[in-house]
């Protein structure tokens, strides 16, 4: 049996969030794309199947790379205050890292199915994830996409207006790292 390690980083891909909007002034406001710029993952597999996965991303390192929707086209004053905003309900200072760390794993149909714990503001909930895996000759396209409820963590989210705009509990995450040969 061989074992390796593959090591990832932000050089290695993206990590990005999705968020949406609602209440009644819902059409006012931005659907929200952040990117997680710092963050680092290490897979351990035996003969290239994974048995153990541990990844870590920077809070702060949170940046808004646009906002759709709204009134008006997102300023880069508004994306720097969304991100603010996003920064202390997060509680970013107290809480400056989101961990992610599965060992157990199946496979699927396009990869495989990881069974782990999500650690968010302090606190951890199991979580799985269905990892798709594109072989090519020159390397791995591996790609993951999930749903975060922000109030499971203890992360009340954003909202003005006496709560008639909010971010959405529920955000979207978009995982895509590659790994040549």
């Amino acid at each position: 049996m061989a074992e390796s390690v593959w090591e990832f980083t932000e050089s290695d891909g993206s990590i990005v969030v999705h968020t949406d909007v609602g209440g009644r002034a819902a059409r006012t406001g931005h659907r929200l794309m952040i990117a997680m710029r710092t963050w680092s993952a290490s897979v351990t597999l035996t003969d290239l199947v994974p048995t153990n996965l541990k990844a870590t991303i920077s809070v702060d390192s949170l940046h808004v790379e646009s906002g759709e929707g709204g009134l008006t086209p997102m300023t880069g004053a508004e994306k720097s205050l969304a991100r603010v905003n996003a920064l202390k309900s997060m509680d970013a200072e107290k809480y400056p890292e989101i961990a992610y760390e599965a060992s157990t794993f199946s496979a699927t149909d396009d990869g495989y199915h990881a069974d782990g714990v999500l650690t968010i503001h302090g606190r951890s909930r199991p979580h799985a994830l269905d990892l798709q895996v594109v072989e090519a000759p020159d390397g791995w396209q591996i790609s993951a996409e999930s749903t975060v409820t922000q109030s499971d963590f203890g992360i009340k989210p954003y909202s003005l207006m006496m709560g008639t705009l909010k971010v959405v509990d529920d955000v979207r995450i978009v995982v895509e790292a590659a790994r040549t040969r």
